[in-house]
């Protein structure tokens, strides 16, 4: 919501909101000068010509029940950001079950890079435009497109970007072969260019017979453009790019795994779609630092280093602690946030699978968001499959109406945990979501407490 929010107000609209969480997020858009109610209340909504809400809205909501009844136009989230789309006659719509905010994020920041006063709408929060949404004077939108519910298909790609396409969310798709088959309805809306994975099995199967203009990037020489890996260096990658027509680049990236160069190829054939010189794609990329909670490193202390992200699918996870392998670390811990029961149950033996990359194991109680648990899914059954693992019991019935004190509690035994048993040499990787990047902040204060 929050990109939407800063596009609108700067479009000058008069904007109220409101939330159940107290969040960062929540005091940026407080210091924008906008209204914020903590707690949905059917009384929220006087006065309101539109009213935009979010998926994660339950039906039953006081205030959502009571904007469906008021006679004012309300449209879902994904509504509102496909009509923003229709303003544009370059929209860049970038998809993937993983790496969405990455790919979207090194575009934004080549265009600005290059000059380009670009519109952008990213899922998560870019230091380069102070927040996640921007609304600038060219034709050009750099957009993030989620495929949760089919929410993609509700906006208008003039250029489709997939970076991959995997199993998730699959409380609503069901099965892998549904969600290959959303992705192609995606691709076949693209006006002008689809930019696909050349290397990603399912990516291609959803393109397959298109009739579209096609570019394609990947590792593997068949692809438009592909790349060498050259070396690493702490988070920093170095590649060779090797570009329609023979032509050659050194480039490197200051964010960490082979995955970042998939994300950073992405976003090279997407401003090379625009005209966008390889020079300054090389600074844009040269630049770009990470987007907010995408392997964000919050601190180091006592030698303890404390990294944030995002990944909340196995795959991501699997990801995440595989390029933290590769630095100079000593033992790697993985704090996961389980995000919704039906994931939890769906693909535990993947999140197994993915979490034991690390050394160290902590879990806290599954964030159920827009859930009920109807599955009677809980942290222990995941954690007693992962060796070595540890995770705080709560009672189930406090998990099924969990509060904020509670979820506080919980991050408090979680990482009291950890500041008493992590040594000087490792790294800490809180990952999910949800708000765990609150038991982050959490640690870092308690570590320093303790020294």
């Amino acid at each position: 919501m929050f990109p939407i929010v800063q596009i609108l107000h700067s479009q000058g609209y008069n904007i109220t909101g409101s939330d159940n969480n107290e969040t960062e997020t929540l005091q940026l858009v407080r210091d924008m000068g906008i209204k914020v109610t903590l707690g949905q209340k059917a009384e929220n909504i006087e006065g309101a010509d539109l009213i935009v809400y979010t998926a994660a809205v339950l039906d039953d909501n006081p205030e959502l029940v009571a904007a469906r009844a008021s006679g004012a136009t309300v449209v879902e989230r994904a509504d509102m950001l496909g009509l923003i789309t229709r303003l544009f006659d370059n929209a860049i719509c970038i998809t993937g079950t993983h790496g969405k905010t990455t790919a979207t994020s090194m575009l934004t920041q080549i265009f600005l890079e290059a000059g380009e006063d670009i519109s952008c709408f990213i899922g998560g929060k870019l230091p380069a435009i102070g927040g996640s949404g921007r609304f600038g004077k060219s034709d050009i939108l750099v957009c993030e497109s989620c495929e949760f519910k089919d929410h993609f298909l509700k906006l208008e790609p003039n250029t489709a970007v997939i970076l991959n396409v995997d199993a998730d969310h699959l409380d609503y798709f069901g099965t892998l072969e549904n969600v290959i088959s959303s992705f192609r309805k995606f691709a076949e809306m693209t006006t002008k260019l689809l930019i696909v994975n050349g290397d990603d099995a399912n990516t291609m199967k959803a393109v397959e017979g298109l009739d579209k203009k096609t570019v394609t990037f990947g590792f593997g020489e068949r692809n438009d453009y592909h790349a060498e890996i050259l070396g690493t260096k702490g988070v920093q990658t170095r590649f060779k790019l090797f570009a329609p027509g023979g032509e050659t680049f050194e480039y490197e990236i200051n964010v960490p795994g082979t995955h970042n160069v998939l994300n950073a190829l992405a976003a090279t054939a997407s401003a090379r779609s625009c005209g966008v010189s390889f020079e300054a794609i090389r600074v844009g990329l040269s630049k770009f630092g990470g987007a907010v909670r995408r392997f964000q490193r919050l601190d180091t202390v006592n030698g303890i280093t404390v990294v944030d992200d995002y990944a909340h699918h196995p795959a991501e996870i699997a990801m995440t602690l595989k390029a933290a392998k590769t630095l100079e670390i000593n033992r790697l811990w993985a704090v996961f946030q389980p995000f919704t029961y039906s994931r939890t149950e769906m693909l535990m033996d993947d999140f197994v699978s993915a979490l034991s990359i690390a050394d160290k194991v902590v879990l806290t109680d599954i964030m159920g968001s827009r859930e009920k648990n109807t599955h009677g899914v809980y942290t222990e059954q995941l954690g007693q499959k992962i060796e070595g693992c540890v995770w705080f019991d709560t009672p189930h019935e406090v998990v099924d109406r969990q509060t904020a004190e509670q979820k506080e509690y919980n991050f408090g035994q979680v990482t009291d945990y950890i500041a008493e048993h992590a040594e000087s040499g490792d790294m800490v990787i809180t990952m999910g979501c949800g708000d765990v990047y609150k038991a982050a902040q959490m640690l870092i204060k308690k570590i320093k407490d303790k020294r």
